[in-house]
């Protein structure tokens, strides 16, 4: 199992494009494997890891997620060839459906049949990652002849941000993996690894990638820590599609998710996660101070 960082995306006047930047180099000397990005709203992810991708050698580089909705699939499609290119082939492109309230009630499309509108996206969009021509005629979108030609860009790999049964099985089928938030270790082992193997294997293909991202945070006040997880990321325990996962997962919020503890309980847990099948662990680093960021930083380091 590998382990990444993911890129702090925050309203703080620090979390510039330059800070980032320079954070991501950090985490390339410091030996990560991968740094992801969310697409929230502020800076471009994608975007923002092509300008990574050419002050970096090493780090694989992917989003976490970009929505699909609000970017017509050729448009995506476009923009991950570039930013493969100019990240010398590091980028992998993790796409999701949002949730409802954003779809909606800000963007003002329908959210009616998401599945449906997954399965269709990626009818366009993976043929198009692939240097191939695109042809397609469904309910959400028609394609017709459309080839991205863009020089030393190769086939980028998809990622699917998938929770449900059916998700999971086209995220198997279709894409190259899944990632995952708020999602826990029982509900990793029994229903996202093994449905979305099954997906895969239905058509032929490998396993797939499996990248689980969890805050943590290096601490010996763990219950103080886990009450404020839970309030700062509160928002995570009432979306509908989290909130699933953490009731499969028989737990109260996103504190009780995160890898929180001294050193030998959270290395216990991030055992467990390679021993189910995770292929890459993204952390986000949940602490609240600089001395505590600076020790799971360094932990994590010590565990590559």
């Amino acid at each position: 199992m590998k382990i990444g960082l993911m890129a702090a995306v925050t309203d703080s006047p620090e979390s510039t494009l330059d800070h980032i930047i320079e954070d991501a180099k950090k985490a390339e000397a410091e030996g990560f494997a991968s740094l992801w990005m969310a697409n929230i709203f502020g800076l471009d992810a994608i975007s923002t890891l092509a300008l990574i991708g050419r002050e970096t050698k090493t780090l694989k580089l992917g989003t976490a997620v970009t929505p699909t909705y609000p970017r017509h699939p050729t448009a995506l499609a476009q923009q991950a060839l570039t930013t493969a290119a100019a990240s010398q082939n590091r980028f992998h492109l993790g796409i999701g459906l949002s949730h409802q309230v954003v779809i909606e009630n800000m963007f003002g499309f329908s959210y009616e049949k998401p599945a449906k509108h997954m399965r269709e996206y990626l009818s366009v969009l993976i043929p198009l990652l692939a240097g191939e021509t695109a042809q397609f005629s469904g309910d959400h979108y028609r394609v017709n002849g459309v080839k991205i030609t863009i020089p030393g860009a190769p086939r980028v790999p998809t990622l699917v941000a998938a929770l449900g049964p059916v998700m999971l099985k086209l995220a198997g089928a279709m894409a190259d993996g899944t990632i995952t938030w708020m999602t826990g270790e029982k509900t990793l082992e029994t229903h996202i690894i093994p449905k979305i193997n099954a997906g895969a294997e239905a058509v032929g293909k490998g396993q797939p990638d499996i990248v689980a991202g969890f805050p943590i945070f290096i601490t010996n006040e763990a219950e103080a820590a886990r009450a404020r997880i839970d309030q700062t990321l509160a928002i995570y325990g009432q979306l509908p599609s989290y909130r699933a996962m953490l009731d499969k997962e028989g737990l109260a919020g996103p504190g009780d998710l995160a890898l929180v503890g001294d050193e030998t309980v959270v290395r216990q847990r991030l055992d467990h996660l390679r021993s189910i099948g995770v292929t890459d662990f993204t952390a986000a680093i949940a602490a609240d101070d600089a001395e505590g960021a600076a020790r799971t930083r360094a932990f994590l380091a010590s565990e590559i």
